[in-house]
């Protein structure tokens, strides 16, 4: 009897340890069992007959050593594959959509954002996965997910690897060419107004030298170029429709992303909440305006909120947000997609496509792997 005080406590101490530390060790040996799941699941998809089709930019610097590169890795590594070269009159788009009809698995783009967002147009919606090796001057969507830039070694095994993501796809539609019923794809930002132009009349060679900087130069000449005017009508994503009507503007921008080299121009924008940020920008008062709006977008970029500086006067940046916005104008502007010039029009259509495309990236930016890789080998 005299034993049993010291029993009990000692039964009380284990009952205490373990209504306090059962929680912490059924949390360890879950993560373990998902850890050891996953692992299985992948071990078995990388025996599975995975057929990579590469969709190389030819025109890009290195684009032969990228080749080599891509043969060496897949020989070692026991890879099905193949390599389309884009060509003038077959962009990355037919390019990707031949491998699709192939039997590819994953399709890789193999160049600038030019190609990687003409891969994605023809790649979206088909739960298949696309991987980025990125050649270029900005890759920003490479850079956005985390890919490896300047190491083809590095971003071969993101895009030969089974962690992806899903993330939103913009589209424009040239309304006054209803042909094109498949709409451009878009990754970073479009826009209609100064910034095609400025694009437009950027110079090829003076770019290769200085790279972003090439478009400042070629900004210079249209500081003073007429306005644009017509309506905009923006769909919530609510369904609901508000419209602004007779709006004078430089440039309007939807962003599926708003971080460019050095700035953010659309802080809030995110590439998987299935909506696009608008941004409706003015000046006025000549170079004062144009100074007010680099002090805005210097603003935004330090504050990291999407608005305008307090010391602005001259110049105005409209901020909404919706899944569409139908453009009407009263006279021809240029367009472009992440880079691209798509010609001048007077009316065309933003969307988006809510998650659409599986994006192979590094282990740091997988969101939910587990039911982020469905298709995906």
């Amino acid at each position: 009897m005299p034993d049993m005080p010291i029993q009990a406590t000692i039964a009380l101490m284990v009952i205490v340890f373990a209504l306090v530390f059962a929680p912490f060790v059924i949390m360890i040996v879950t993560r373990t069992l998902k850890k050891h799941h996953l692992a299985e699941k992948l071990a078995e998809r990388h025996g599975d007959s995975v057929h990579y089709a590469f969709i190389l930019n030819p025109s890009k610097p290195q684009a032969e050593e990228y080749r080599k590169s891509i043969k060496d890795y897949c020989a070692s590594n026991n890879l099905t594959y193949e390599i389309i070269d884009t060509q003038l009159n077959k962009d990355g788009r037919e390019c990707a959509l031949e491998a699709l009809k192939n039997g590819a698995n994953v399709v890789v783009a193999v160049g600038g954002d030019g190609t990687v967002r003409t891969v994605a147009s023809a790649v979206s919606g088909t739960n298949h996965a696309m991987g980025i090796i990125p050649i270029g001057t900005g890759n920003l969507f490479a850079r956005n997910m985390g890919i490896p830039v300047d190491n083809v070694q590095a971003a071969l095994r993101v895009a030969t690897s089974h962690g992806s993501r899903f993330v939103d796809v913009g589209r424009v539609f040239i309304l006054d060419k209803p042909y094109e019923d498949h709409g451009h794809a878009f990754l970073i930002i479009a826009g209609i107004g100064f910034d095609a132009l400025m694009i437009d009349d950027t110079n090829p060679a003076l770019k290769k030298n200085i790279s972003w900087l090439a478009y400042f130069v070629a900004g210079v000449k249209h500081l003073f170029a007429p306005k644009y005017r017509g309506d905009v009508t923006f769909t919530r994503k609510d369904g609901t429709d508000y419209t602004s009507s007779a709006i004078s503007f430089r440039t309007l921008m939807a962003g599926n992303c708003g971080q460019i080299p050095m700035f953010s121009l659309m802080p809030d924008a995110a590439y998987d909440d299935g909506i696009l940020d608008f941004e409706i920008i003015d000046t006025s008062g000549g170079l004062i305006g144009w100074a007010n709006l680099f002090g805005d977008v210097v603003h935004q970029t330090v504050t990291g909120k999407a608005q305008q500086s307090p010391l602005s006067t001259n110049s105005k940046i409209d901020q909404s947000q919706g899944v569409e916005a139908e453009v009407k104008l009263e006279r021809p502007a240029p367009v472009q997609v992440d880079g691209d010039i798509l010609g001048y029009t007077k009316h065309l259509r933003f969307s988006v496509d809510k998650r659409a495309l599986c994006v192979r990236v590094p282990e740091s930016l997988q969101s939910s792997l587990t039911q982020n890789t469905t298709d995906l080998r």
